[in-house]
């Protein structure tokens, strides 16, 4: 199971990093469009929606690589014991309050499906086939913060304290500026 929740997170990195990539090959097009007297005024709207895309399909392998911004100078200060008590209540909020998230996006875009939604730009299409990436990102960082608050439970050090470990231990102090 550990090995396929890591490349289920992977995988979101990776598509995440494919919407960012098709960002720029897209800006680089309207660019050159525009130059060319080309109508190119529709990839805005498709640029957005990749902008979101990228968001939230990162959101999971961001969080579970230590790359969220989390303020652990009252972490430092505490005993072992405390901190895993204050990471398993952070943990806890955090996915109830995805969780939540989670749940009306979800509701809200099965509604756009539901009453056959169009997008009300340039390129119209049903809106619900942009909104589900946000709900796939939703119930992906869901699943990671699930997976994360049970390792925890169990005693386990978060993954992303020992992302940030294995960093340090690389020299590499990017992350802490």
């Amino acid at each position: 199971m550990r090995r396929f929740l890591d490349r289920l997170y992977d995988g979101a990195g990776a598509l995440g990093a494919l919407c960012v990539f098709l960002i720029f090959v897209l800006m680089i097009l309207a660019g050159v469009g525009r130059q060319m007297n080309w109508h190119v005024s529709g990839l805005n709207d498709v640029v957005a929606w990749l902008c979101a895309a990228a968001a939230f399909f990162a959101m999971a392998h961001a969080f579970r690589h230590g790359d969220f911004v989390r303020v652990t100078l009252l972490l430092e200060a505490v005993s072992p014991k405390v901190r895993r008590a204050l990471d398993v209540t952070c943990l806890l909020i955090a996915a109830v309050s995805v969780a939540y998230l989670t749940y009306w996006a979800t509701s809200f875009t099965y509604e756009s499906y539901e009453f056959a939604e169009m997008a009300t730009g340039l390129v119209v299409i049903p809106i619900w086939i942009p909104q589900s990436t946000f709900v796939i990102g939703c119930w992906l960082l869901l699943i990671a913060m699930i997976d994360e608050l049970v390792g925890v439970v169990r005693g386990e050090k978060p993954s992303y304290q020992r992302a940030i470990e294995e960093r340090h231990a690389a020299g590499d102090f990017s992350s802490d500026v």
